[in-house]
Parts: C-alpha cells; sequence; structure tokens
C-alpha cells in the first residue's frame, strides 16, 4: 500500500495511490481519520486489511483525485509528532568525515516544519549559502513502540519513504549542536508515499541515489548501515516512546558535497534527487 497526503485545495488529505492514481481516503472510507498519522494509528496492527478495504472500497471510481504525476504532494507524514534521525550511519561516511565509528546511534531531532512534499521547492538558499544534500531512508512507526528489543523492533514499523536530509553546514558546525544546520523550515523533502512494509519487503537490500543536475553524487545499499532499522528503532525506544507517524530518517551514505575537493554547495535552479528501489524518488529544486 502507498499512502500520501495530497493538497486538496490547500489542504493536505490522505490519500492512497491505486493504479497509478491518488484516492481520497475520506471518500473510499468516510470514517476514517482525516491524516495519514491518524490512519496508522487506527491501523496499525492491519495494515493488510486496512489496504484491502481501501482497494474494494476504489472500485466504484467516485474517490479519484487524478494521476500521482499530476497531483501536488506533501509529506506523506506532515505532522509527525518526532522526527529523528540518525547520523553517522554508513561506513563510508563516517571515514569522508574523518570521525571514529559511533559505538551507539547518533540521534539528533528535527521539526514537522522541516518537511515539504517530493517535488516541492527548496525555498531556502537565503538561509545558507553552504547547504548540502544527503539522500537517505526514512522509516514510519505504526504501532506503539517502548523497549523493544531488536528482533522485535520491524514489527512496529508501517513502511518507509524517501527522504533527503538537506543541510546547512555552516549552522550545523556554527557549535557543538547540529540542531542549527539539520532544522530550518522547508528544508527536507520526503515522500513520494509512505510504501508499507508488505509492499516494500526488505527494509537492508534497498539500492539508494542521489542526483545533483543529473550527475549522480550518492550511490550505495542499505545493507552498508553500520546500525540497521531494527538496531535504530530498538535503541531509540529504550528511552522515548515512539507512537504511529513518528518519522525516523536512518542517515546517508559519503559522497556529500561538503566532503567533496574543493567543497560543493546548492545553489540556487539546482535539482536535487534522491531515488531508493520500490519507494520512488524526490526532486526538487533549490529557490
Amino acid at each position: 500500500m502507498k499512502l500520501v497526503s495530497y493538497d486538496g485545495d490547500g489542504t493536505l488529505n490522505p490519500g492512497v495511490v491505486l493504479g497509478g492514481a491518488v484516492h481520497d481516503v475520506a471518500k473510499l472510507l468516510p470514517d476514517a481519520p482525516l491524516t495519514v498519522r491518524g490512519l496508522l494509528a487506527a491501523h496499525g496492527d492491519d495494515l493488510t486489511g486496512l489496504a484491502a478495504a481501501l482497494e474494494d472500497a476504489a472500485t466504484s471510481g467516485d474517490a479519484r483525485v487524478g494521476d500521482v504525476d499530476e497531483v501536488r504532494l506533501g509529506p506523506p507524514i506532515p505532522d509527525p509528532a518526532k522526527v529523528l534521525c540518525v547520523g553517522l550511519n554508513y561506513r563510508d561516511h563516517v571515514a569522508e568525515t574523518g570521525r571514529a565509528l559511533p559505538e551507539n546511534p547518533d540521534i539528533f531531532c528535527k521539526f514537522a516544519s522541516t518537511l515539504v512534499g517530493p517535488s516541492d521547492d527548496l525555498a531556502v538558499a537565503d538561509v545558507s549559502p553552504k547547504l548540502d544534500y544527503e539522500g537517505e531512508l526514512a522509516i514510519v512507526i505504526g504501532k506503539p513502540c517502548r523497549r523493544v528489543a531488536p528482533e522485535e523492533a520491524v514489527d512496529h514499523v508501517a513502511g518507509a519513504m524517501v527522504l533527503n536530509d538537506t543541510t546547512a553546514r555552516d549552522l550545523q558546525f556554527n557549535a557543538t549542536q547540529w540542531l542549527p544546520g539539520k532544522a530550518v523550515d522547508g528544508s527536507t523533502p520526503c515522500g513520494p508515499a509512505l510504501v508499507t512494509l508488505d509492499e516494500l519487503g526488505e527494509l537492508q537490500e534497498l539500492d539508494l541515489v542521489t542526483r545533483v543536475n543529473g550527475a549522480e553524487v550518492q550511490r550505495s545499499n542499505t545493507r552498508h548501515q553500520i546500525f540497521p532499522v531494527a538496531t535504530v528503532v530498538s535503541y531509540v525506544s529504550q528511552f522515548l516512546e515512539l507512537a504511529p507517524g513518528d518519522v525516523i530518517a536512518t542517515g546517508t551514505p559519503d559522497g556529500v558535497g561538503s566532503r567533496l575537493d574543493p567543497p560543493s554547495f546548492l545553489a540556487v535552479g539546482d535539482v536535487v534527487e534522491v531515488e531508493i528501489d520500490r519507494l520512488g524518488a524526490l526532486r526538487n529544486t533549490v529557490r
């Protein structure tokens, strides 16, 4: 199942992608919650059943919004209670930063205000002259999760999406805390859909590619993560209860612009694409 939040006259509404088209969840299931996060909270224990109900209801065609390529999509989860990120989670990326391998996941936070849709403009160039890309796999929690073992952690994951952890490097390294560089409003594209695990399959076998103006700058596979998704979810759940709709970005591989020689940062007009197997692609223009 592919869940989206689509723009309906300025309001982001929950939708489901069926046959290449977005369908309005509220019309398919009139009693359903009015956000994707609400859907997860209500149906996280049986997303397969939810998918079947939505497909059955879509046969009438009354809920069709339009082709997925023609509908403006926002972040699949526009209103997460938590946006958590893992830093330094690929060995090659750790090596290019010159740091030692972490002994535990390095966790930092973003806010819901950072999130934008898969084709929205990155209107943040005036904030920083050192804007950098970071293509990442992000997972979304489907069921409440507190102090779970690694072998049980993925059972609490609803699915995954693509995320670009765009970073203002000058703000990131102005002090010891990364937050200013990581939490710029409107700086984090994600989507295009939340793809549930029953459709996605193995989380640790996904190819990831980032391109800037068509040129490949990052290529890796999630099998190279130092801390796989199960470890990350379990680790976070030991000190923080995770709730349906919470987002966790799982780190970027090597190739970020700030570590090139010479460094290369994003400029107005640059087009950044991040693509992951079976999840789709982001395509955002810097403004």
